[in-house]
């Protein structure tokens, strides 16, 4: 399964040519300009890895990865910044970044900080509920062994079952989970999402709890 990186990179010679070294090493990169674009590309696709630099447009590296902690985001990030203050470096790391590089930096290093990074999410990543298990490096769920297909969505509410498995999940959960305060959202996507989930995975594994939610049967 190929490894998809999300690349914030403002100097668009810099990020191409940081694009063409991890693709030609087999990884899916998805190269943005600024932070809005970032952001707006995680909400469309699911990426094993960010790859950041702090002063982009519209939204910050830092801003940005705090934004996505925030929003129960656990995927690894590695700042790429030519800042040298330790007081900023320090921020990296509070706002949830796993690793740094200076620039300019080695790209050899670069290979090898991701790799070790990859490992060390791996065997941390899996949770298993049953005959589910949740993958959140590579944002995949399995049902016996077989991954489930889902869309971006459709995975972030199988995630929050599976992290709350025996717990009522409730609609204001679900709904903070899956959309932003910005977006309109009724009950009825609510359900739309469950009724899916219920195809996928079984309609008695996930159970209705009356003017309450939903609960996943563990």
């Amino acid at each position: 399964m190929s490894i998809n990186i999300l690349l914030l990179e403002d100097d668009l010679l810099f990020g191409e040519s940081i694009q063409d070294l991890l693709e030609e090493e087999g990884y899916a990169l998805t190269l943005c300009r600024n932070g809005q674009e970032a952001l707006d590309a995680t909400f469309k696709h699911n990426f094993d890895l960010y790859l950041l630099d702090i002063n982009v447009p519209l939204i910050d590296g830092l801003s940005l990865l705090r934004e996505l902690r925030d929003s129960s985001d656990e995927t690894p990030a590695i700042f790429l910044t030519s800042h040298q203050e330790t007081q900023i470096l320090s921020k990296a790391f509070e706002c949830g970044g796993d690793d740094y590089l200076k620039k300019p930096f080695d790209t050899d290093e670069l290979l090898v900080r991701i790799q070790a990074l990859m490992r060390r999410s791996k065997g941390k990543s899996r949770k298993n509920v049953g005959n589910l298990s949740l993958d959140e490096v590579h944002k995949s769920v399995f049902l016996e062994g077989s991954e489930i297909a889902l869309s971006p969505k459709e995975y972030q509410l199988m995630a929050l079952f599976i992290r709350n498995a025996g717990e009522v999940v409730t609609k204001e959960m679900i709904m903070d989970e899956l959309w932003s305060a910005s977006e309109s959202v009724s009950e009825g996507a609510v359900r739309v999402y469950i009724n899916r989930l219920k195809q996928e995975i079984g309609s008695e594994r996930i159970v209705n709890v009356r003017a309450l939610g939903y609960r996943l049967v563990p």
